[in-house]
C-alpha cells in the first residue's frame, strides 16, 4: 500500500469509496459543500504528483452522493510538466489501496468531427497513445497486476453501455468515439490531426490514457467522458487556447456533472468483475 494510502484512509477512519472521479481542466464543481465529507490537498499526500496548470486544483475530496462515497481528484498532473510517467501512476494505484471499485476519467479534448462541437460530451471507447509514454514501462510491481495487461476492454463497455442509457434517459446527448492522447503542451498541428483522423480517432487531448492504463493494470474497472472544447487544428480558423479550453469546459460542466451524478446514482456495479 502505498503512503498517500495510509494518509487518506487514517484521515477519513478507514472509509473506502465505491467511486473515484478524475475531474478535468476546468472542471471543478463536482461536489456541492453539504456533500463533502474530508479534503486533502494533493500536498500532503507524499506518492501524489503536485499538478501546475490552471484549471487543475490538486485537491483530494471524499464526498457522498445519493448515499454512495465517491472520492474525487480535483485536477491531474500532465506529462508536459515534466513528471516521470511512473509517477502518475500513483494516484490511480492509491485508488485501488482505497477500494474503489470505479474509476469515472473526464478530460477536455479537441473534436475531429464537425458535427461534435464545442460543449459536446463524448464517452471514449477506446484510445490510441500518440504521446510516446507509458506510466506502465519499468519494472512491474505484482502487487497490483501482470507484466502484460489486456486492453481489449479498457473502457469497460458493461460500465459505459449503463451511462449511455442514463444518458438517453435524461435527454442528454452522449456522443462516443476514440480518443487520441499527444504528449503535449504544443497543441496538435494540423497534419498530426489529418494523422488522426485516418487511424480512427474521434477527439484529441494531452492526459487520460496513463490514468486508464494504470487502472487497467491494478484490475480498477474505467469509464471516461470528454468534454469537447474545441475544433482541433486545422478544423477552422480559429487558433488554440488553453483560455479557450477552460472556458469551454465550463460551460459544458453543468451537463457533464448532472450526467455523473445520474450515472452515480443508478450504476449498478459488474458482480463478475475483476475487482471482487
Amino acid at each position: 500500500m502505498l503512503a498517500s494510502s495510509e494518509v487518506f484512509l487514517k484521515t477519513t477512519n478507514n472509509i473506502n469509496p465505491d467511486i473515484a472521479i478524475i475531474l478535468g481542466s476546468g472542471l471543478t464543481k463536482f461536489f456541492d459543500e453539504k456533500d463533502i465529507l474530508h479534503s486533502l490537498s494533493y500536498e500532503k499526500l507524499p506518492d501524489f504528483p503536485q499538478p501546475t496548470v490552471q484549471g487543475h486544483a490538486g485537491k483530494f475530496v471524499l464526498g457522498s452522493i445519493h448515499n454512495r462515497k465517491i472520492v474525487c481528484l480535483y485536477g491531474r498532473s500532465h506529462i508536459y510538466e515534466g513528471h516521470d510517467p511512473k509517477i502518475l501512476a500513483n494516484p490511480i494505484r492509491v485508488l485501488k489501496d482505497i477500494g474503489c471499485k470505479l474509476l469515472i476519467v473526464t478530460n477536455a479534448a479537441g473534436s475531429l468531427n464537425q458535427d461534435m462541437p464545442a460543449g459536446s460530451l463524448m464517452a471514449i471507447n477506446d484510445h490510441i497513445n500518440w504521446s510516446g509514454y507509458n506510466p506502465l514501462i519499468g519494472k512491474n510491481d505484482e502487487n497490483y497486476g501482470t507484466r502484460f495487461p489486456d486492453m481489449s476492454d479498457g473502457y469497460h463497455q458493461f460500465y459505459r453501455n449503463q451511462l449511455k442509457e442514463i444518458a438517453k434517459k435524461n435527454n442528454q446527448q452522449l456522443f462516443e468515439g476514440v480518443y487520441c492522447m499527444y504528449s503535449g503542451p504544443n497543441f496538435e498541428t494540423p497534419a498530426e490531426i489529418k494523422a488522426a483522423k485516418v487511424m480512427g480517432a474521434s477527439a484529441v487531448g494531452m492526459s487520460t490514457v496513463p490514468e486508464v492504463l494504470v487502472a487497467n493494470h491494478c484490475s480498477l474497472s474505467v469509464v471516461a467522458v470528454s468534454v469537447i472544447t474545441n475544433l482541433a487544428a486545422g478544423m477552422n480558423q480559429t487558433k488554440l487556447s488553453h483560455q479557450e479550453t477552460l472556458e469551454n469546459a465550463a460551460l459544458a460542466e453543468e451537463r457533464l456533472i448532472n450526467l455523473i451524478k445520474n450515472f452515480v446514482r443508478d450504476v449498478k456495479f459488474d458482480d463478475t468483475s475483476r475487482n471482487n
